[in-house]
């Protein structure tokens, strides 16, 4: 994938050296307080937040910084795709008439607080809809090539354009549409609901994929084949195979591999959104 010496997002807001729950520790509360006097008197409380985090960092340690040179070339990437998916879907949203909100990305290391929680690494990367926020720890990308064998830039890049359809569902109202849906339904019902949602969100990035492409010329021989990797490794029969050597499909909640690979490559192939209305299938073809 073509990506170096292009555009890169200011959307991108690295915690990799901010522990989560650090301020709270011990003087932590009396910064709060201060804090809130200071949001009282009618000024703002940021700066003296930020200059205590600053100061509860290990010594030697710059924030957000990182001596893996690896780390940083990622950082960039990671940068350069968020840039894409926003000039993507800045033209599409123009062309249904609506405005595109750019979503933030937030780079961790191990575990960190979102609107929607304390989240761990081992959640992978995600979407938070209460803060509209991506969150990924960059050490999945190792393990998407080592643990899933499916290395490349472009299937790492299909992980956050996934995340980002998941914003655009958010913007579009369809993820509010399904979560309301789910609080009504079984289990089983709202798995497959869940389902649905993951498979537009690979559908979406596949949508990406091909508009990019058509954009800017990024992809290389071999690119869709690792993203199409990427989403057969994922799947949730081939997950639970590994972990539990048996498979449940009631429990599934993001889709066979052979549907994430489908509902990818029908985005990729087709550039055509009303392509990607998941609703339209019947529960028994999932």
């Amino acid at each position: 994938m073509d990506w170096e010496g292009r555009r890169e997002s200011e959307n991108v807001e690295d915690r990799r050296m901010v522990t989560p729950g650090r301020i709270a520790a011990g003087g932590g509360g009396l910064v709060v307080l201060l804090a809130l006097v200071v949001y009282l008197c009618g000024g703002d409380p940021r700066a003296l937040l930020e200059q205590f985090q600053q100061n509860q960092q290990q010594p030697g340690e710059e924030k957000g910084a990182t001596n893996d040179s690896e780390q940083e070339k990622l950082k960039h990437f990671v940068a350069v795709v968020l840039a894409d998916t926003e000039d993507v879907w800045h033209a599409q949203f123009k062309k249904m008439g609506k405005t595109y909100r750019e979503p933030k990305l937030v780079l961790f290391s191990g575990k960190v607080e979102s609107a929607c929680g304390l989240a761990d690494a081992a959640v992978g990367p995600f979407y938070c809809p209460g803060d509209q926020h991506v969150y990924l720890d960059l050490s999945f990308f190792e393990e998407l090539k080592t643990k899933y064998h499916a290395p490349g830039n472009f299937a790492q890049a299909y992980v956050i354009a996934h995340e980002v359809g998941h914003h655009v569902q958010k913007l579009l109202g369809i993820s509010d549409k399904v979560h309301a849906q789910r609080s009504r339904a079984s289990k089983v019902e709202s798995n497959k609901l869940s389902v649905r949602l993951e498979l537009q969100a690979d559908f979406l990035a596949g949508f990406w994929g091909y508009h990019a492409q058509k954009m800017k010329h990024i992809l290389q021989p071999g690119d869709l084949e690792a993203a199409l990797r990427a989403a057969n490794a994922i799947g949730d029969d081939r997950l639970q195979k590994q972990a539990r050597g048996y498979v449940v499909p009631d429990s599934f909640t993001h889709g066979k591999s052979e549907q994430r690979i489908r509902w990818f490559r029908r985005g990729f192939e087709t550039g055509d959104f009303s392509q990607g209305d998941t609703f339209s299938i019947e529960y028994d073809e999932l």
